[in-house]
């Protein structure tokens, strides 16, 4: 019961703008990778943090970028989207192998570890800037993201209307340093242990044949 009590807390008290995220340190981040040759995808679904460990832990996946998405601010700040001053979501860039792993597959994933029923909000976070949004880059993408939002509707799958914002890709700005590979740098952090843990978690258990070896 104690430990019950302990994460209904926590989400109660802490949001991701609130986390204790070192904002006045940098902190080493993930070694570059080439994304030459590589399909990208960008989708938003609540703190960046989650979104990002999730991804990166997907096979065919080869870098996940932590960013800011959908608005027309130029050169927005973690500061300035986290407090909903901007139109921009926080996303993520997904840099994939589409011989290994498609765009359907990384859709569905994606639909599978957030809560697209919850509108602008995402858990502890509210607010449109942690809106559900998939960004297509071509009509390709679009179809494959309203044809599997309609299977989910029809099999009444959510007992509340999806209401994944389905857009066209526009920008997208890289979060500050300090928010790259953010899971892996912060494991004990307190949202990370609520919030972002708990996320992985369901990733693995829906999705056992996705997770890279290195993670099982």
């Amino acid at each position: 019961m104690k430990q019950i009590f302990y994460y209904i807390l926590l989400f109660a008290t802490i949001a991701c703008n609130q986390a204790n995220s070192n904002t006045g340190e940098k902190q080493e981040s993930q070694q570059k990778v080439n994304h030459e040759g590589l399909s990208i995808a960008t989708f938003a679904g609540g703190c960046f943090w989650c979104t990002e460990a999730v991804f990166e832990r997907v096979q065919g996946v080869k870098d996940v970028v932590s960013g800011y998405a959908g608005g027309t601010t130029k050169n927005p700040t973690y500061k300035e989207v986290s407090y909903g001053k901007t139109d921009y979501a926080e996303s993520v860039q997904i840099y994939y192998n589409p011989d290994e792993i498609s765009f359907k597959e990384l859709f569905k994933i994606f639909m599978g570890t957030h809560y697209p029923t919850q509108l602008n909000g995402q858990g502890p976070d509210h607010g449109e800037q942690y809106r559900s949004a998939a960004y297509y880059r071509n009509n390709t993408e679009k179809k494959i993201i309203e044809d599997y939002i309609q299977e989910l509707t029809k099999s009444k799958k959510y007992n509340k209307p999806i209401v994944t914002q389905v857009a066209p890709f526009t920008t997208f700005y890289e979060a500050e340093d300090y928010h790259q590979n953010y899971f892996e740098l912060n494991p004990n952090q307190s949202y990370i242990v609520a919030i972002a843990k708990p996320k992985v978690k369901k990733f693995k258990e829906n999705f056992p044949e996705w997770v890279k070896e290195k993670y099982k």
